[in-house]
Protein backbone atom coordinates (compact mmCIF):
# COMPACT_ATOMS: atom_id res chain seq x y z
CA UNK A 1 0.00 0.00 0.00
CA UNK A 2 1.01 3.76 -0.42
CA UNK A 3 0.62 6.57 1.11
CA UNK A 4 -1.81 8.71 -1.02
CA UNK A 5 -1.29 11.51 1.86
CA UNK A 6 0.62 14.75 0.50
CA UNK A 7 4.28 15.35 2.27
CA UNK A 8 4.93 17.77 4.49
CA UNK A 9 6.77 19.29 2.03
CA UNK A 10 4.14 19.45 -0.77
CA UNK A 11 1.85 21.00 1.49
CA UNK A 12 4.45 23.65 2.72
CA UNK A 13 4.68 24.51 -0.49
CA UNK A 14 1.15 24.71 -1.31
CA UNK A 15 0.57 27.19 2.00
CA UNK A 16 3.60 29.16 0.60
CA UNK A 17 2.08 29.57 -2.70
CA UNK A 18 -1.51 30.44 -1.51
CA UNK A 19 0.51 32.95 1.34
CA UNK A 20 2.53 34.52 -1.56
CA UNK A 21 -0.73 35.02 -4.02
CA UNK A 22 -3.04 36.61 -1.35
CA UNK A 23 -0.07 39.12 -0.10
CA UNK A 24 0.61 39.82 -3.78
CA UNK A 25 -3.10 41.18 -4.39
CA UNK A 26 -3.64 42.60 -1.59
CA UNK A 27 -0.02 44.61 -0.97
CA UNK A 28 0.93 44.26 -4.83
CA UNK A 29 -0.35 47.41 -6.42
CA UNK A 30 1.22 49.50 -3.11
CA UNK A 31 4.31 47.97 -3.17
CA UNK A 32 4.75 48.49 -7.11
CA UNK A 33 4.38 52.21 -6.93
CA UNK A 34 6.90 52.66 -3.79
CA UNK A 35 9.23 50.37 -5.93
CA UNK A 36 8.60 52.37 -9.40
CA UNK A 37 8.74 55.41 -6.94
CA UNK A 38 11.93 54.31 -5.10
CA UNK A 39 13.77 53.70 -8.24
CA UNK A 40 13.48 57.30 -9.30
CA UNK A 41 14.29 58.63 -5.85
CA UNK A 42 17.48 57.75 -5.96
CA UNK A 43 18.33 60.28 -8.82
CA UNK A 44 16.48 62.94 -6.78
CA UNK A 45 18.95 65.70 -6.52
CA UNK A 46 19.58 65.20 -10.03
CA UNK A 47 15.70 66.02 -10.61
CA UNK A 48 15.87 68.96 -8.35
CA UNK A 49 18.45 70.22 -10.76
CA UNK A 50 16.83 69.37 -13.98
CA UNK A 51 13.59 71.71 -11.95
CA UNK A 52 15.53 74.36 -12.36
CA UNK A 53 18.78 74.53 -14.63
CA UNK A 54 18.93 78.29 -14.28
CA UNK A 55 20.13 78.37 -10.42
CA UNK A 56 23.37 79.36 -9.79
CA UNK A 57 25.66 76.63 -9.57
CA UNK A 58 29.82 75.90 -7.84
CA UNK A 59 31.91 73.24 -6.58
CA UNK A 60 32.19 74.99 -3.43
CA UNK A 61 31.35 78.15 -0.69
CA UNK A 62 33.92 79.96 1.54
CA UNK A 63 32.56 79.88 4.91
CA UNK A 64 32.10 84.10 5.06
CA UNK A 65 29.88 83.84 2.12
CA UNK A 66 28.01 81.44 3.72
CA UNK A 67 27.76 83.52 6.30
CA UNK A 68 26.47 86.06 4.19
CA UNK A 69 23.76 84.71 2.62
CA UNK A 70 22.63 82.31 5.59
CA UNK A 71 22.14 85.97 7.35
CA UNK A 72 20.44 88.10 4.34
CA UNK A 73 17.81 85.28 4.45
CA UNK A 74 17.33 84.89 8.08
CA UNK A 75 17.12 88.87 8.73
CA UNK A 76 14.20 88.28 5.88
CA UNK A 77 12.12 85.95 7.99
CA UNK A 78 8.78 87.81 8.74
CA UNK A 79 8.07 85.38 11.52
CA UNK A 80 11.41 83.92 13.75
CA UNK A 81 12.24 80.63 12.68
CA UNK A 82 13.06 77.49 15.01
CA UNK A 83 16.28 76.90 12.32
CA UNK A 84 18.69 78.23 9.86
CA UNK A 85 19.98 75.62 7.37
CA UNK A 86 22.62 75.87 5.28
CA UNK A 87 23.06 73.33 2.46
CA UNK A 88 26.43 72.59 0.92
CA UNK A 89 27.48 72.01 -2.58
CA UNK A 90 27.69 68.48 -3.15
CA UNK A 91 28.80 66.59 -6.03
CA UNK A 92 25.29 65.37 -7.88
CA UNK A 93 23.81 68.68 -6.60
CA UNK A 94 26.57 71.44 -7.10
CA UNK A 95 24.37 74.04 -5.19
CA UNK A 96 23.99 76.36 -2.31
CA UNK A 97 20.78 76.27 -0.20
CA UNK A 98 19.90 78.90 2.28
CA UNK A 99 16.73 76.99 4.07
CA UNK A 100 14.58 78.20 7.41
CA UNK A 101 11.13 76.84 8.61
CA UNK A 102 9.20 78.68 5.67
CA UNK A 103 11.35 79.52 3.11
CA UNK A 104 14.53 78.39 0.56
CA UNK A 105 16.64 80.45 -1.58
CA UNK A 106 19.74 79.18 -3.68
CA UNK A 107 23.07 81.33 -2.81
CA UNK A 108 25.77 82.36 -5.23
CA UNK A 109 29.29 81.95 -4.50
CA UNK A 110 29.74 85.56 -3.13
CA UNK A 111 27.45 85.11 -0.64
CA UNK A 112 24.88 86.99 -2.15
CA UNK A 113 21.14 85.66 -2.97
CA UNK A 114 19.50 84.71 -5.74
CA UNK A 115 16.42 82.73 -6.38
CA UNK A 116 13.62 80.98 -4.26
CA UNK A 117 14.35 76.99 -4.57
CA UNK A 118 11.07 75.49 -5.44
CA UNK A 119 11.06 71.27 -6.88
CA UNK A 120 8.04 70.62 -6.77
CA UNK A 121 7.67 67.42 -8.69
CA UNK A 122 10.88 65.77 -6.97
CA UNK A 123 9.50 66.98 -3.86
CA UNK A 124 5.63 65.06 -4.92
CA UNK A 125 7.67 61.75 -5.98
CA UNK A 126 9.65 61.81 -2.17
CA UNK A 127 6.32 62.74 -0.41
CA UNK A 128 4.56 60.06 -2.64
CA UNK A 129 7.11 57.56 -2.12
CA UNK A 130 8.17 58.32 1.53
CA UNK A 131 3.69 58.95 2.69
CA UNK A 132 1.59 57.65 -0.17
CA UNK A 133 0.52 61.68 0.31
CA UNK A 134 -1.00 60.23 3.55
CA UNK A 135 -0.31 62.50 6.80
CA UNK A 136 3.35 61.79 7.80
CA UNK A 137 2.83 59.44 10.56
CA UNK A 138 0.37 57.14 8.85
CA UNK A 139 1.74 57.62 5.88
CA UNK A 140 5.39 55.98 7.63
CA UNK A 141 3.43 53.47 9.75
CA UNK A 142 2.08 52.31 6.10
CA UNK A 143 5.18 52.82 3.55
CA UNK A 144 7.08 50.67 6.50
CA UNK A 145 4.40 47.93 6.96
CA UNK A 146 4.46 47.78 3.42
CA UNK A 147 8.30 46.82 3.41
CA UNK A 148 7.71 44.38 5.59
CA UNK A 149 5.16 42.97 3.64
CA UNK A 150 7.68 42.69 0.56
CA UNK A 151 10.24 40.80 2.94
CA UNK A 152 7.17 38.47 3.51
CA UNK A 153 7.10 38.43 -0.53
CA UNK A 154 10.53 37.29 -0.91
CA UNK A 155 10.59 34.75 1.77
CA UNK A 156 7.48 32.88 0.87
CA UNK A 157 8.13 33.09 -2.76
CA UNK A 158 11.77 31.12 -1.70
CA UNK A 159 9.98 28.75 0.33
CA UNK A 160 7.07 28.59 -2.53
CA UNK A 161 10.09 27.53 -4.85
CA UNK A 162 12.24 24.77 -3.44
CA UNK A 163 14.24 24.30 -6.80
CA UNK A 164 14.51 28.39 -7.14
CA UNK A 165 18.01 28.57 -6.67
CA UNK A 166 18.93 25.60 -8.50
CA UNK A 167 17.14 26.99 -11.48
CA UNK A 168 18.76 30.46 -11.27
CA UNK A 169 19.92 30.51 -15.09
CA UNK A 170 16.61 28.44 -16.64
CA UNK A 171 14.95 30.20 -18.85
CA UNK A 172 11.91 29.04 -21.06
CA UNK A 173 11.91 31.81 -23.83
CA UNK A 174 8.11 31.90 -25.81
CA UNK A 175 6.51 29.73 -23.32
CA UNK A 176 4.00 31.83 -22.47
CA UNK A 177 2.98 31.95 -18.61
CA UNK A 178 6.00 29.86 -17.96
CA UNK A 179 8.62 32.91 -19.47
CA UNK A 180 6.99 35.05 -16.97
CA UNK A 181 7.56 33.17 -14.43
CA UNK A 182 10.78 32.53 -15.46
CA UNK A 183 11.67 36.08 -15.77
CA UNK A 184 9.61 36.59 -12.03
CA UNK A 185 12.00 33.58 -10.61
CA UNK A 186 15.13 34.54 -12.29
CA UNK A 187 15.34 38.55 -11.09
CA UNK A 188 14.11 37.41 -7.80
CA UNK A 189 17.18 35.28 -7.49
CA UNK A 190 19.67 37.62 -8.79
CA UNK A 191 18.35 40.99 -7.20
CA UNK A 192 17.31 39.60 -3.96
CA UNK A 193 20.41 40.76 -1.56
CA UNK A 194 18.85 44.21 -3.19
CA UNK A 195 15.18 44.02 -2.39
CA UNK A 196 15.86 42.52 0.92
CA UNK A 197 18.01 44.94 1.68
CA UNK A 198 15.96 47.69 0.32
CA UNK A 199 12.97 46.25 2.06
CA UNK A 200 14.29 45.84 5.43
CA UNK A 201 15.63 49.08 5.37
CA UNK A 202 12.11 51.05 4.18
CA UNK A 203 10.58 48.93 6.98
CA UNK A 204 12.66 50.33 9.76
CA UNK A 205 12.67 54.09 8.12
CA UNK A 206 8.88 53.56 7.83
CA UNK A 207 8.74 52.05 11.31
CA UNK A 208 11.03 54.05 13.39
CA UNK A 209 8.47 56.66 14.51
CA UNK A 210 5.38 54.66 15.24
CA UNK A 211 7.92 51.97 17.36
CA UNK A 212 9.42 55.85 18.79
CA UNK A 213 6.25 56.70 20.27
CA UNK A 214 5.05 53.45 21.42
CA UNK A 215 8.53 53.07 23.55
CA UNK A 216 8.68 56.51 24.64
CA UNK A 217 4.74 56.18 25.78
CA UNK A 218 6.38 53.07 27.91
CA UNK A 219 9.18 54.43 29.56
CA UNK A 220 10.26 57.94 28.09
CA UNK A 221 6.81 59.72 29.47
CA UNK A 222 6.32 60.19 25.97
CA UNK A 223 9.26 62.39 25.02
CA UNK A 224 10.07 60.65 21.80
CA UNK A 225 13.36 63.04 21.85
CA UNK A 226 14.72 60.60 24.54
CA UNK A 227 14.52 57.42 22.53
CA UNK A 228 16.68 58.98 19.75
CA UNK A 229 18.62 60.30 22.07
CA UNK A 230 21.36 57.36 22.50
CA UNK A 231 21.30 57.46 18.43
CA UNK A 232 21.73 61.04 17.40
CA UNK A 233 22.44 63.48 20.90
CA UNK A 234 21.16 64.99 23.37
CA UNK A 235 19.50 68.17 22.84
CA UNK A 236 20.62 71.60 25.29
CA UNK A 237 17.29 73.12 27.23
CA UNK A 238 15.81 75.86 25.54
CA UNK A 239 16.47 79.30 26.22
CA UNK A 240 13.85 81.73 24.35
CA UNK A 241 15.53 85.25 25.11
CA UNK A 242 16.94 87.24 22.71
CA UNK A 243 20.68 86.85 21.84
CA UNK A 244 22.61 88.22 18.47
CA UNK A 245 22.79 85.58 15.70
CA UNK A 246 25.35 82.82 16.58
CA UNK A 247 28.85 82.24 14.34
CA UNK A 248 27.87 80.50 11.43
CA UNK A 249 31.82 81.18 9.71
CA UNK A 250 33.53 79.80 12.45
CA UNK A 251 32.33 76.44 13.00
CA UNK A 252 33.09 75.84 9.14
CA UNK A 253 36.72 77.92 9.22
CA UNK A 254 37.10 74.98 12.18
CA UNK A 255 35.79 72.45 10.17
CA UNK A 256 38.30 73.03 6.97
CA UNK A 257 41.43 73.56 9.54
CA UNK A 258 40.82 70.36 12.04
CA UNK A 259 38.82 67.80 9.86
CA UNK A 260 39.68 68.69 5.91
CA UNK A 261 39.46 64.67 4.93
CA UNK A 262 35.44 64.98 5.62
CA UNK A 263 32.98 66.67 3.39
CA UNK A 264 30.82 69.12 5.13
CA UNK A 265 27.38 68.78 3.95
CA UNK A 266 24.68 70.57 5.99
CA UNK A 267 25.15 73.55 8.71
CA UNK A 268 22.05 73.65 10.96
CA UNK A 269 21.61 76.75 13.48
CA UNK A 270 18.95 75.73 16.37
CA UNK A 271 16.66 78.37 17.33
CA UNK A 272 18.53 81.26 15.76
CA UNK A 273 18.79 84.67 17.48
CA UNK A 274 17.86 83.18 21.26
CA UNK A 275 20.18 82.63 24.34
CA UNK A 276 19.63 78.88 23.88
CA UNK A 277 21.01 78.31 20.44
CA UNK A 278 23.43 76.25 19.30
CA UNK A 279 25.27 74.81 16.23
CA UNK A 280 25.12 71.70 14.42
CA UNK A 281 27.21 70.70 11.12
CA UNK A 282 26.62 67.43 9.32
CA UNK A 283 29.69 65.97 7.54
CA UNK A 284 30.21 62.85 5.50
CA UNK A 285 32.64 60.56 5.86
CA UNK A 286 34.37 59.19 2.67
CA UNK A 287 33.95 55.16 2.43
CA UNK A 288 31.57 55.22 4.78
CA UNK A 289 27.96 54.27 4.71
CA UNK A 290 26.47 56.31 7.53
CA UNK A 291 24.91 59.53 6.09
CA UNK A 292 27.50 61.42 8.61
CA UNK A 293 28.32 62.61 11.77
CA UNK A 294 27.04 65.62 14.15
CA UNK A 295 29.99 68.20 14.85
CA UNK A 296 28.25 70.64 17.40
CA UNK A 297 29.38 74.10 18.57
CA UNK A 298 28.22 77.08 20.80
CA UNK A 299 27.08 79.62 19.99
CA UNK A 300 30.01 81.13 19.61
CA UNK A 301 31.93 78.83 17.50
CA UNK A 302 33.68 76.71 20.08
CA UNK A 303 33.70 73.05 19.13
CA UNK A 304 32.25 70.59 22.14
CA UNK A 305 31.92 67.32 20.03
CA UNK A 306 30.44 64.70 17.96
CA UNK A 307 27.37 62.58 18.96
CA UNK A 308 29.15 59.20 17.64
CA UNK A 309 27.45 58.10 14.26
CA UNK A 310 31.41 57.52 13.03
CA UNK A 311 32.97 56.09 15.96
CA UNK A 312 30.37 55.60 18.33
CA UNK A 313 28.36 52.33 19.48
CA UNK A 314 27.45 49.55 16.47
CA UNK A 315 23.95 50.63 17.06
CA UNK A 316 24.73 53.96 16.25
CA UNK A 317 26.86 53.14 13.21
CA UNK A 318 24.31 50.95 11.89
CA UNK A 319 21.55 53.56 12.73
CA UNK A 320 23.48 56.07 10.54
CA UNK A 321 23.77 53.49 7.74
CA UNK A 322 19.98 52.90 6.93
CA UNK A 323 19.09 55.86 4.98
CA UNK A 324 22.08 55.35 2.49
CA UNK A 325 21.91 52.04 2.01
CA UNK A 326 17.71 52.23 1.18
CA UNK A 327 18.34 55.16 -1.20
CA UNK A 328 22.18 54.49 -2.66
CA UNK A 329 23.52 57.68 -1.55
CA UNK A 330 26.91 55.93 -1.63
CA UNK A 331 29.28 55.10 -3.88
CA UNK A 332 28.53 57.83 -6.59
CA UNK A 333 26.94 57.82 -9.88
CA UNK A 334 28.07 54.35 -10.49
CA UNK A 335 26.21 52.70 -7.55
CA UNK A 336 22.97 54.88 -8.53
CA UNK A 337 23.03 53.11 -11.53
CA UNK A 338 23.30 50.09 -9.79
CA UNK A 339 20.23 50.88 -7.99
CA UNK A 340 18.59 51.94 -11.32
CA UNK A 341 18.94 48.48 -12.92
CA UNK A 342 17.92 46.79 -9.50
CA UNK A 343 14.39 49.64 -8.68
CA UNK A 344 13.52 48.49 -12.40
CA UNK A 345 14.21 44.70 -11.89
CA UNK A 346 12.28 44.72 -8.60
CA UNK A 347 9.16 46.92 -10.27
CA UNK A 348 9.30 43.89 -13.15
CA UNK A 349 9.47 41.27 -10.13
CA UNK A 350 6.14 42.67 -8.61
CA UNK A 351 4.42 43.78 -11.80
CA UNK A 352 5.21 39.82 -13.37
CA UNK A 353 4.09 38.08 -10.03
CA UNK A 354 0.39 39.66 -10.07
CA UNK A 355 0.68 38.66 -13.91
CA UNK A 356 1.24 35.19 -13.11
CA UNK A 357 -1.18 34.57 -10.44
CA UNK A 358 -4.41 36.11 -13.16
CA UNK A 359 -2.51 33.58 -15.45
CA UNK A 360 -2.76 30.41 -13.02
CA UNK A 361 -6.59 31.30 -12.71
CA UNK A 362 -7.14 31.53 -16.14
CA UNK A 363 -5.42 27.97 -16.58
CA UNK A 364 -7.53 26.69 -13.69
CA UNK A 365 -10.40 28.12 -15.07
CA UNK A 366 -10.81 31.23 -12.72
CA UNK A 367 -10.30 33.85 -15.12
CA UNK A 368 -10.10 37.10 -13.71
CA UNK A 369 -9.89 39.33 -17.02
CA UNK A 370 -11.24 42.30 -15.85
CA UNK A 371 -8.83 42.47 -12.76
CA UNK A 372 -6.23 41.37 -14.89
CA UNK A 373 -6.48 44.78 -16.82
CA UNK A 374 -7.05 46.89 -14.17
CA UNK A 375 -3.52 45.45 -12.67
CA UNK A 376 -2.20 46.33 -16.20
CA UNK A 377 -3.51 49.40 -15.88
CA UNK A 378 -2.36 50.40 -12.96
CA UNK A 379 1.25 48.89 -14.21
CA UNK A 380 0.99 51.50 -17.17
CA UNK A 381 -0.62 54.11 -15.24
CA UNK A 382 1.39 54.48 -12.49
CA UNK A 383 4.97 55.65 -14.69
CA UNK A 384 2.65 57.54 -17.19
CA UNK A 385 0.68 59.42 -14.55
CA UNK A 386 4.23 60.36 -12.69
CA UNK A 387 5.24 61.83 -16.24
CA UNK A 388 2.14 63.71 -16.41
CA UNK A 389 2.37 65.16 -13.13
CA UNK A 390 6.30 66.27 -13.64
CA UNK A 391 4.36 68.24 -16.97
CA UNK A 392 2.01 69.46 -14.46
CA UNK A 393 4.47 70.69 -12.46
CA UNK A 394 5.98 72.29 -15.38
CA UNK A 395 3.02 74.13 -15.83
CA UNK A 396 2.60 75.99 -12.61
CA UNK A 397 0.89 72.83 -10.53
CA UNK A 398 2.24 72.21 -7.42
CA UNK A 399 1.19 70.84 -3.83
CA UNK A 400 -2.44 69.31 -3.72
CA UNK A 401 -3.15 70.17 -7.40
CA UNK A 402 -0.05 67.63 -8.22
CA UNK A 403 -1.18 64.98 -5.21
CA UNK A 404 -4.77 65.22 -7.24
CA UNK A 405 -3.63 64.61 -10.60
CA UNK A 406 -1.68 61.87 -9.81
CA UNK A 407 -4.06 59.58 -8.08
CA UNK A 408 -7.29 60.73 -10.02
CA UNK A 409 -5.42 59.89 -13.03
CA UNK A 410 -4.55 56.34 -11.89
CA UNK A 411 -7.84 55.57 -10.91
CA UNK A 412 -8.63 56.60 -14.30
CA UNK A 413 -5.83 54.31 -15.82
CA UNK A 414 -7.83 51.32 -13.53
CA UNK A 415 -11.18 51.82 -14.97
CA UNK A 416 -9.62 52.25 -18.15
CA UNK A 417 -8.17 48.67 -17.50
CA UNK A 418 -11.07 47.14 -16.15
CA UNK A 419 -13.40 48.35 -18.95
CA UNK A 420 -10.52 47.29 -21.77
CA UNK A 421 -9.29 44.13 -20.78
CA UNK A 422 -5.45 43.15 -20.31
CA UNK A 423 -4.52 42.93 -23.89
CA UNK A 424 -5.74 45.98 -24.95
CA UNK A 425 -5.00 48.27 -21.97
CA UNK A 426 -1.13 46.82 -22.37
CA UNK A 427 -1.21 47.71 -26.32
CA UNK A 428 -2.41 51.53 -25.05
CA UNK A 429 0.16 51.63 -22.32
CA UNK A 430 3.35 52.50 -24.51
CA UNK A 431 1.09 55.04 -26.78
CA UNK A 432 -0.07 56.91 -23.15
CA UNK A 433 3.56 56.41 -22.27
CA UNK A 434 4.83 58.40 -24.81
CA UNK A 435 1.90 61.46 -25.25
CA UNK A 436 2.85 61.47 -20.96
CA UNK A 437 6.74 62.18 -21.79
CA UNK A 438 6.10 64.26 -24.92
CA UNK A 439 3.85 66.55 -22.76
CA UNK A 440 6.69 66.63 -20.22
CA UNK A 441 9.26 67.88 -22.83
CA UNK A 442 7.00 70.22 -24.60
CA UNK A 443 6.84 71.85 -21.48
CA UNK A 444 9.93 71.91 -20.20
CA UNK A 445 11.49 73.12 -23.54
CA UNK A 446 8.44 76.02 -23.22
CA UNK A 447 8.89 77.12 -19.72
CA UNK A 448 12.84 76.79 -19.82
CA UNK A 449 13.65 77.72 -23.37
CA UNK A 450 17.65 77.09 -23.92
CA UNK A 451 19.00 76.30 -20.23
CA UNK A 452 16.74 73.11 -21.32
CA UNK A 453 20.43 72.45 -22.68
CA UNK A 454 22.61 73.79 -19.34
CA UNK A 455 24.67 71.21 -17.43
CA UNK A 456 22.11 71.07 -14.84
CA UNK A 457 18.82 69.74 -17.46
CA UNK A 458 20.24 68.18 -20.75
CA UNK A 459 21.40 64.99 -19.46
CA UNK A 460 17.23 63.85 -18.01
CA UNK A 461 15.95 65.80 -21.40
CA UNK A 462 17.88 63.73 -23.66
CA UNK A 463 16.60 60.72 -21.59
CA UNK A 464 13.24 61.90 -21.62
CA UNK A 465 13.64 62.61 -25.37
CA UNK A 466 15.00 59.08 -26.20
CA UNK A 467 12.10 57.25 -23.84
CA UNK A 468 9.79 59.58 -25.76
CA UNK A 469 10.62 58.27 -29.07
CA UNK A 470 10.95 54.13 -27.69
CA UNK A 471 7.65 54.56 -26.16
CA UNK A 472 6.05 55.92 -29.21
CA UNK A 473 7.79 53.68 -31.60
CA UNK A 474 7.26 50.41 -29.65
CA UNK A 475 3.39 51.79 -29.38
CA UNK A 476 3.19 52.03 -33.60
CA UNK A 477 4.83 48.24 -33.54
CA UNK A 478 1.87 47.50 -31.36
CA UNK A 479 -0.49 48.72 -33.43
CA UNK A 480 0.76 47.02 -36.47
CA UNK A 481 0.62 43.89 -34.87
CA UNK A 482 -2.69 44.30 -33.24
CA UNK A 483 -3.84 45.01 -36.93
CA UNK A 484 -2.61 41.89 -38.14
CA UNK A 485 -4.38 40.10 -35.57
CA UNK A 486 -7.80 41.06 -36.26
CA UNK A 487 -7.35 41.51 -40.06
Amino acid sequence: MTDSRPKPSAKRVARSLEAHGLLGIVFGGLIYILAVTGTLSVFNHEFQRWEQPDAPEMTSISPEAAEKAALSVFRSEETPTTHLYVNFPQEDLPRTVITTDTQAFFAASDGTVAAKETFPWTQFLLDLHYYLHLPHILGLTVVGALGAMLLGLSFSGILAHPRIFRDAFAFRRGRGRLTIADLHNRLSVWTLPFHFSNALTGAILGLASILAFAIAAAGFDSDTDQVFAPVFGDEPEMNASAAPVAAIAEPLRYMSREHPEVNVAYFILHDPGTAGQHVSVIAEHPDRLIFGEYYNFDAAGKFEGTVGIADGTAGQQITGAVYNVHFGNWGGLPVKFAYLVFGLALCTIVASGLKIYFAKREANGRPAPRFAGAWTGLVWGTPAMLAFAMAGALSGIEGIGLVALFWLGLAGALVLGLWLGKSRTSQLGWAIMAIALLSTTAAYFTRFGTDAFSSAGVAITAIMLVLTLSCGALAWIKRDRSSCEYS
